[in-house]
This record gives structure tokens, C-alpha cells and sequence, in this order.
């Protein structure tokens, strides 16, 4: 009796492992009230659990770092982050990027642009550069990622060019502030990004015929989906199979819409996240660099540990 016992238990703790293993949390950044991010998401994970036959446990957290330990900790084994956070998942919680949301319009991300008039003289970068001190230049807000950081960096520091004296005149101002400005002729080349250029192709399609593209940045990539590198291959491949073909009845696209306006999701890999370790980078060394602090000598030694960081990703 004793050993029938014991052989009970032990199926009944093989079984509870077994379920176990068939168990996803799925991690949630909670960019508004919990309540309201588990309306837009909930719909998505009961259509997953019916057709991978996974369950789906969802976990929201008021900010990225709570979604990065709990997939450290195993807490969390697949996670939507964005792409700063999806880093420190990638580098410090064993993860690894396999799908990125698609917009509605089907993008898989934006760019940044330089922008001039149709009849400029100035066609590409190499033109910008050499006539730099004759241009009245518009550039974004500081804060601004592609109207001020990603030109700061694709353009200006990899061309070792200081876009604050390189110009006749140079101004911060916001996308569509800078757009008028060019379409004016109150500057000659702005900073601008493909977000705005296709909602000015949607409202005024005759103005954007007045504009020139004269530089395209790397992408920007939308959204990362991150899944934890030991998950169990059949269940990475549940996982895959379900969300690259989801999307495509109107039930599913009415679930994505719910989201934020998503219209599917994209295989993709850690390679995405290059661009943003880039402007991370470089968001650094400009610390470094308005940073009183430090003397000249440790100046250029952190310069020299960011600037090998750098090149190690341009390969």
C-alpha cells in the first residue's frame, strides 16, 4: 500500500512538472493602468492559449525594469519591451528577440530624414556636408530621438562634423515647426521622420510633393517580443508559429487594433537592437562630454571604452 503510495505522488509530481512546462507568463509593460493594458492584451493571450494549447499567465508591471528581473529570475519566460528595455533583457535576463510588432500601415519601424526644397541644390549627404556653412540648418528638440539624436549621430559624430558650428545658422525646433520652415524656404535642409512625411502624404499630398529627401536613417524598429534563450524549443515554436499567422482573420485584427493599433507581428532577432545600442552609446559619450566631473585625462578614457563599444557594433 505504502509503495502504491509512493508511486502515486511520484506521477502526480511528474504530472504537476509536466503542466508546469506548458506554462507561460507572458510579461507586459504597463504604459497605462494595469486594467487597461489587460483589456488590450487578454483578448491576444486566450486566442494563443486556444491555438497552442499553452497557458498563458500575463504579468504587468509598472515600469521595464520589473518586467527585465522578472525574466531574470524566470518569473517571466516571453515579454513585449521596448527596444531600450529589450537591451537589458538581451544582456542581463538570458533573452533573446524573436518578432517585432507591425504597425497598422504595415511598417516595421520609422526613420529619421533630412529634408530640403524639390529645387535645392543639395542632393544627398555628401552635399550637405561639403556646403555646410552656406545652409540654414533646422535641427529637433535635444530630446527629440529622430530629430535630434539619431542626425547627431548617423550624420554628425560618425562624420566627426560639430552640427553647432558646421552651419551658417542652426535651430532647434519641432518636427512639424521645421517641415513649415523648409517648405518656406526659412531653411534650407531640417531634420525631420517618415511618421511625419507619410501623415503630410495623407493630408496634404500636394505639399509633400514640394519636399525633398536628401538622407534616410537606419530604422528605427518597432517593438520587440523577447523570449528567454532556455525556453523549451517546442514551445518557442508554438509560440512562433502562433503569432507570425496571427493577424490575418478580422477577429484577429480586431484584437490588434485593440493593442495599439498593431497589425501583426514580424519574425526578427537581436540584431534589430543595434541602432538603439548605437544612440545609447552615443547618448553616453554626450554625458561624458557636458559631464564637469571628470578631468580630461578620464574624459578620454571613457571616450576610448565607449568609442571601442561603437566600433565593435559598426562591424
Amino acid at each position: 500500500m505504502k509503495s502504491f503510495r509512493l508511486l502515486t505522488a511520484c506521477a502526480l509530481a511528474l504530472l504537476s512538472i509536466a503542466a508546469s512546462a506548458q506554462e507561460i507568463n507572458f510579461g507586459v509593460i504597463a504604459t497605462d493602468s494595469a486594467s487597461i493594458e489587460r483589456e488590450r492584451w487578454e483578448p491576444l493571450f486566450r486566442d494563443m492559449e486556444k491555438q497552442t494549447g499553452l497557458t498563458i499567465k500575463s504579468f504587468y508591471a509598472p515600469d521595464y525594469a520589473g518586467v527585465v528581473e522578472a525574466m531574470r529570475f524566470n518569473k517571466v519566460q516571453v515579454a513585449w519591451y521596448g527596444n531600450k528595455a529589450a537591451i537589458d533583457a538581451v544582456d542581463r535576463s538570458g533573452g533573446e528577440v524573436f518578432a517585432q510588432v507591425q504597425k497598422a500601415d504595415g511598417s516595421l519601424g520609422y526613420s529619421s530624414l533630412l529634408i530640403t526644397q524639390k529645387d535645392s541644390p543639395y542632393n544627398n549627404l555628401s552635399d550637405l556636408l561639403k556646403n555646410s556653412k552656406s545652409i540654414n540648418f533646422g535641427i529637433g528638440d535635444p530630446g527629440s530621438t529622430s530629430g535630434f539624436l539619431v542626425p547627431s549621430y548617423y550624420v554628425f559624430a560618425q562624420n566627426k562634423v560639430d552640427a553647432r558650428t558646421a552651419f551658417k545658422t542652426i535651430r532647434n525646433a519641432s518636427h512639424g515647426a521645421n517641415m513649415q520652415a523648409v517648405l518656406a524656404r526659412q531653411l534650407d535642409v531640417a531634420t525631420n521622420n517618415t511618421e511625419e512625411t507619410e501623415k503630410l502624404a495623407a493630408s496634404k499630398p500636394e505639399l509633400l510633393k514640394e519636399i525633398k529627401i536628401i538622407w534616410k536613417s537606419p530604422l528605427i524598429p518597432n517593438d520587440p517580443l523577447v523570449w528567454r534563450k532556455d525556453l523549451d524549443p517546442a514551445i518557442k515554436a508554438k509560440l512562433k508559429t502562433f503569432l507570425l499567422g496571427y493577424g490575418k482573420s478580422d477577429a484577429d485584427k480586431a484584437v490588434l487594433k485593440g493593442i495599439y493599433n498593431y497589425s501583426g507581428f514580424k519574425e526578427s532577432t537581436n540584431e534589430q537592437l543595434i541602432p538603439i545600442r548605437q544612440l545609447e552609446l552615443f547618448k553616453d559619450r554626450r554625458k561624458v562630454e557636458n559631464d564637469e566631473q571628470y578631468s580630461a585625462e578620464e574624459k578620454t578614457k571613457l571616450y576610448a571604452e565607449i568609442d571601442k563599444k561603437l566600433a565593435a557594433l559598426n562591424k
